[in-house]
């Protein structure tokens, strides 16, 4: 008979049975730290629990065995866990926390934005009527200007969470700020808007009001339900890429005008004197960042191949490429990046590495589409200064022990 419709012949099924039969027997090379079974279905069957589980939590609950959390820092700070999460979006419960005077309990039925000034028709919208206009929906993350700043402190047992937790990334829903302020027609001559909270605090920013007109938001909603009180509730603004406490939580006015509304001591806080005798004033945005996650304090690991992973991001845009180091920082290769690369958000980033058990420090830089190169420790302070609390985005490292034990570099620090 004609083989001619199976273009399998005989030969090429026998390789086939052949290297499926040296894979099962353990002769061929498998994936690194994959074990080959040599069992029967019947020897490895594992008979399922007959107890009835557990009913339902009321809103979901993880699993006892996975037990990631924040971690307090202070009454008014939290960090989120970046070496337990996978992916790039944030539980709304791991998100890290900042406040600045507690935070308020406010009825939504209640609630009232008010936009005035220098606009032709003073508005106030209810939360209802904020969800009436169209809906936009993109994910972004937020970060703490002061991430590896005030409360950071170089001790080799820091984790990923310790060392660059302020950070985090939901995916947020709302209305454009820019339809809202078209609503509200505002004047040509308006260059700078006040956004206030309703926090015992009364936190405010003066905003330029391009950033308005380019991707702010005015969200009610985070990973798909109400923003949680810690997060806002029930409406924030929402800035895209620019340090955390301009993202207003709690919103409660906006106001526009000609000139920053900033007081001499808002004024004097958001300024950083540099060594040239420059000013570096209303330094928004966020700049290339990256974090290795694993291998990381506290783990262990073993000689042979395992794969660096970590997270990258920037204010400035996508991350066009992260490189990785063994050598301290003497040599560099790119990692591989993992999808979705989007605009001012997380990314993913791995490379496979083979550990052959020497004392190792393990470093990341990221690169954004700006061209922006994250600074090593050393050049950011000659750029800076001794004193500058804000925007420490340098790069960080990990030292691997002869042992497998990880620790935090401390040295990447001096």
């Amino acid at each position: 008979m004609s083989n001619s419709k199976n273009p399998e012949s005989l030969t090429d099924r026998s390789d086939a049975m052949i290297s499926r039969r040296r894979f099962l027997s353990g002769t061929a090379t498998g994936a690194a730290g994959v074990a080959v079974l040599h069992k029967t279905v019947a020897d490895i069957t594992i008979d399922p629990t007959k107890q009835q589980g557990a009913p339902p939590a009321a809103l979901g609950e993880r699993s006892p065995f996975e037990k990631p959390a924040r971690k307090v820092i202070s009454n008014i700070l939290s960090t989120t866990p970046l070496q337990d999460l996978h992916g790039t979006i944030t539980p709304a419960d791991l998100h890290f926390e900042r406040h600045h005077g507690g935070i308020p309990l406010i009825d939504p039925d209640k609630y009232k934005l008010i936009i005035h000034g220098m606009v032709e028709r003073p508005l106030k919208f209810s939360l209802d009527e904020l969800k009436r206009f169209p809906a936009i929906t993109r994910s972004c993350f937020i970060e703490c200007s002061g991430n590896t700043g005030e409360y950071f402190r170089a001790d080799r047992k820091n984790t990923p969470q310790t060392l660059r937790g302020l950070t985090s990334q939901s995916e947020w829903t709302g209305v454009k700020l820019s339809t809202l302020f078209r609503e509200a027609g505002i004047s040509s001559r308006a260059s700078w808007f006040l956004a206030e909270g309703n926090d015992a605090a009364v936190m405010t920013r003066s905003i330029p009001v391009e950033k308005a007109w380019d991707d702010a938001l005015v969200a009610y909603a985070q990973n798909g339900e109400p923003l949680r009180p810690a997060q806002g509730y029930p409406v924030r603004l929402l800035l895209p890429g620019w340090e955390g406490n301009t993202s207003i939580k709690w919103l409660r006015r906006l106001e526009l005008g000609e000139q920053p509304f900033m007081t001499r001591e808002e004024t004097s806080k958001y300024s950083e004197p540099l060594p040239d005798g420059r000013i570096r004033q209303f330094s928004f945005e966020m700049e290339a960042n990256s974090v290795i996650t694993s291998p990381a304090y506290p783990e262990k690991i073993e000689p042979g191949w395992l794969e660096v992973r970590g997270l990258a991001w920037s204010g400035s845009g996508k991350i066009v490429k992260v490189e990785v180091s063994t050598d301290a920082g003497q040599n560099w290769s790119v990692a591989e990046l993992q999808e979705p690369v989007l605009a001012k958000s997380h990314t993913r980033f791995r490379y496979l590495w083979n550990w052959q058990g020497k004392p190792a420090v393990i470093m990341s830089r990221a690169v954004d589409q700006t061209g922006y190169i994250q600074p090593t420790h050393e050049a950011l302070r000659d750029e800076r200064g001794l004193g500058a609390p804000y925007h420490l985005n340098s790069i960080v490292g990990w030292e691997v022990r002869a042992d497998g034990l990880v620790y935090f570099d401390v040295k990447s620090w001096a």
